[in-house]
């Protein structure tokens, strides 16, 4: 039988061996970091009290710990001084976190169940924490059917995230802008992001041709918990991906999600096919340009002016002060002049997230998109549209 213990607002499920002290005997910073990872989806105030809770359990020498919200479930693992029983509870994951970071890194921990109580010991410090039932923690199912299965370097993974994340949507009725499209194609990993005024592509080569195609939209929570959890590594995460369910496994991590029910755009008709005006600049002097002319712009109104000619870019913003910013750079470009206006916001996110020197940008008319890219390569493409000035 599992026992549950219950803090208010979190709660974490462990298995034990015994009703008695010291049962669990592990190193402060072990216990940290596991549960530092799946404590990200654990909400402080929940409807459910269970779903503010982490499931612990101890199984010979491996502890276990999982939280969910439903939608998301995450497991991690560690290794303690334990016997061959095992009992779960559930506890308050945030005061139990905050509790083990307050402890001197290094220190040693016992972990003990008495009165249906987590019992913390480390030096002279003592806590008692209410528990919860653990049969009543809520899992996800595993997903029934054919699955597209795949491995990947847990950097290459993260990098990719990085380049298209920001332009998600965050609160839009439309649900499935609220997300990432990842799409498995002819050995090719696709990512997909829009907010309806803006899209992101990168793609990577990650296996076989064979891979059967697989296209989900993965909840923006997910995608922003494993852009926090994947490792600056070349490690593998290994990626199941079908019809009701996504599974990434890394190092000592499961995630599992559930994906978003909905019809993504079709991203290849946003991005522009020819465009007559093609300039090259250096990323980080645009960069700064626009973030020093961007002081001046408004909350509510971001625009800002590009004023196109052969080898200059002069950038305006003013606001309704009657203020006015002026910023000038070189770029490579020859042709007709064009005045366009943008919104300086999605011009940062994407120039602050790449990590190249120079970047390529095409341009039409005054009316059409412009769209960003890296030379000599297919494989990042950033369309933002106009805005009127």
């Amino acid at each position: 039988m599992g026992e549950g213990l219950s803090t208010g607002n979190a709660t974490i499920i462990i298995i034990i061996k015994e009703y008695q002290m010291n049962v669990i005997k592990i190193s402060r910073d072990a216990l940290v970091k596991p549960l530092q990872a799946v404590s990200g989806i654990v909400e402080r105030r929940h409807t459910l009290p269970i779903l503010s809770n982490v499931l612990f359990s101890v199984r010979s020498d491996q502890v276990e710990m999982v939280a969910t919200d439903i939608e998301i479930e995450i497991t991690a693992r560690t290794t303690a001084e334990a016997g061959s029983q095992e009992k779960m509870v559930t506890v308050g994951a945030r005061k139990f976190l905050d509790i083990l970071r307050a402890l001197p890194e290094g220190s040693e921990v016992s972990l003990g169940l008495a009165d249906k109580r987590l019992q913390i010991r480390s030096g002279k410090s003592r806590f008692n924490l209410q528990t919860l039932p653990a049969e009543d923690f809520p899992r996800l199912v595993a997903a029934e059917g054919p699955a597209t299965k795949f491995s990947v370097a847990q950097k290459l993974f993260r990098d990719l995230i990085a380049l298209v994340q920001y332009a998600m949507a965050q609160q839009d009725i439309r649900y499935y802008l609220n997300g990432l499209l990842v799409v498995v194609e002819d050995g090719q990993l696709k990512l997909v992001a829009t907010d309806g005024h803006r899209l992101a592509f990168a793609s990577k080569e990650v296996g076989s041709r064979d891979l059967p195609r697989q296209e989900v939209i993965l909840p923006r929570k997910t995608v922003l918990e494993l852009a926090r959890l994947l490792g600056d590594s070349a490690d593998p995460v290994e990626v199941e991906l079908s019809a009701g369910q996504a599974r990434f496994r890394f190092g000592a991590v499961v995630l599992v999600s559930k994906l978003v029910d909905g019809k993504f755009p079709d991203y290849t008709r946003v991005i522009p096919a020819q465009q007559s005006k093609r300039l090259r600049f250096k990323r980080l002097e645009l960069l700064s340009a626009l973030q020093r002319a961007a002081i001046l712009t408004s909350d509510k109104f971001r625009g800002v002016r590009w004023l196109l000619s052969d080898g200059s870019l002069k950038i305006i913003c003013s606001n309704t002060e009657q203020e006015e910013a002026q910023e000038e750079i070189d770029v490579v470009y020859q042709g007709e002049a064009l005045d366009i206006g943008f919104n300086v916001g999605y011009l940062v996110d994407v120039l602050s997230n790449l990590d190249i020197a120079e970047v390529d940008c095409g341009l039409g008319d005054g009316n059409s998109s412009a769209l960003i890219t890296v030379p000599g390569r297919d494989d990042f493409k950033y369309v933002v549209m106009p805005m009127r000035m």
